[in-house]
């Protein structure tokens, strides 16, 4: 199920008869059975490759719910997918069945400004959000690296964060209440606390990738935008000293919106790939931003500035203006396209970290990459310790495949050996499934299995994932 488009299996037909019921329930236009359609719903933002038996494109929860009560009845598989830009495979069908392509459910069905909340369909694009929000003065802080296509549904599905999670949380700290079409096509609304994030059933929904039901709507907290935000990069000549700013800017009482790193490797490929102004001999860049009143952003700026010049920063320079600010961004978000240039292929993985040990564990990387012999690409998240090790890799090289494999595996055990977790933000699915007992041992890994099988006795949501 790793490689390429070549190695994918036909799977076997569907009835006739499950076909028309289903172009019955979305109309015939929107069930797909070709095997180029299969092909093209085969994939995510990983190399998993597994192609699904029928596709159909529903436009409302009613339809949703009619494709999951046709599917639980005949025991076919039932995977639901958004952008496809998950990096954990899972929006890959590993056991075939249905997909159900929640794209053309994206209208936004309500906004309250006063209480701060808006309700949008699963399909609903992030960044269309952000700029709903800031065009009401308010603000959705969620930012995945995807935010330009990916979903709210499959952010939710897949607990997404971003680099502004640091100072905001990541999605889980926004969702408010769901609609969700569970077993055999039921329709429940689940609602969480008023403020601060999802409670009761609805927590469990949140991350839990399509395993235990599909969400086709989502009711989010939005918060007030900042008046101003200050946009800093500081420049370091060894990975030491852009570490010990990090613990220092950690310590200081200043609390960035985001704290982002990029190792020498990653600043090479930006430049390469779209230049940027980016200083290619640099061990490392931060990338900081700031953000609140504009007096408190003023004086903040200044106090990050000072303290990357005393952890060693050779430069730190403020963004002037909008176009400078987007322009580093542009930078930051351009280092995952980027690595094309290299080979066609990644495996991109969220290892978390203390931030006490983030530069322990970009030079821990850096040694797995090497003896793999490996191209390898580091940034991420540095503020919550979220680093975001790429190897780089031809999908029709099999040995390195393989090589690649066993590096993940020591990457793992290098994060758990310096007090961290698989996965900060970009879900378990099929990438990690094999490592979760290791994290979680045998009891929690029970409980995890228990809830399964009462949300979803029969196994058909999303099965063969970490579940």
């Amino acid at each position: 199920m790793l490689g390429n488009v070549d190695a994918i299996a036909r799977p076997k037909p569907l009835s006739k008869a499950f076909i028309r019921r289903l172009q019955s329930i979305v109309g015939a236009s929107r069930v797909f059975t070709k095997w180029e359609d299969l092909l093209s719903y085969s994939y995510d933002g990983t190399l998993f490759r597994a192609a699904p038996q029928a596709v159909v494109l529903p436009s409302s929860k009613e339809a949703v719910m009619g494709c999951v009560a046709a599917a639980y009845e005949e025991g076919i598989p039932i995977v639901p997918r958004g952008a496809a830009s998950g990096l954990s495979g899972g929006s890959v069908p590993a056991r075939g069945g249905i997909v159900i392509d929640l794209t053309s459910m994206n209208s936004v069905i309500s906004l309250d400004q006063e209480q701060r909340l808006v309700t949008v369909e699963a399909g609903y694009i992030t960044t269309h959000l952000h700029r709903l929000a800031e065009s009401h003065h308010l603000f959705y802080p969620p930012d995945p690296a995807s935010s330009d296509f990916s979903t709210i549904g499959g952010n939710i599905a897949e607990g997404a964060g971003g680099p502004r999670g640091y100072k905001y949380g990541t999605t889980i700290d926004y969702v408010a209440g769901l609609e969700i079409v569970a077993a055999a096509g039921q329709h429940l609304t689940l609602r969480g606390p008023a403020r601060g994030g999802p409670g009761g059933p609805m927590a469990l929904m949140v991350g839990s990738e399509g395993t235990l039901g599909i969400i086709t709507a989502a009711t989010l907290n939005l918060i007030p935008l900042p008046e101003a935000t200050g946009t800093l990069l500081a420049v370091f000549d060894t990975l030491q000293a852009s570490g010990q700013a990090i613990e220092a800017i950690v310590s200081s009482g200043v609390v960035p919106s985001t704290l982002e790193i990029l190792d020498q490797s990653a600043i090479q490929c930006v430049e390469s790939y779209q230049p940027s102004g980016l200083p290619r001999d640099a061990a490392a860049v931060l990338l900081i931003e700031v953000d609140g009143l504009t007096e408190a952003v003023t004086e903040e700026s200044e106090k990050v500035s000072h303290i990357c010049r005393a952890a060693g920063a050779t430069s730190v320079r403020r963004a002037a203006d909008e176009r400078e600010r987007a322009e580093l961004w542009r930078a930051r978000k351009a280092v995952s396209p980027s690595t094309v240039r290299i080979k066609p292929g990644k495996i991109v993985e969220d290892a978390t970290v203390p931030r006490s040990r983030i530069t322990d564990m970009i030079m821990r990387t850096r040694e797995i990459g090497e003896k793999h012999r490996l191209a390898t690409v580091i940034y991420g998240h540095a503020g919550d310790g979220n680093l975001h090790p790429n190897f780089i890799v031809d999908p029709q090289d099999h040995l390195e495949i393989q090589r690649a494999e066993e590096a993940i595996r020591e990457l793992f055990e290098a994060a758990w050996e310096l007090g961290g977790t698989l996965s900060g933000e970009h879900g378990i699915g099929l990438a990690k499934k094999d490592y979760l007992q290791g994290e979680l041992g045998p009891t929690e890994m029970a409980l995890t299995r228990a809830v399964k099988r009462a949300l979803d006795p029969e196994g058909l949501f999303n099965p063969g994932k970490f579940v």
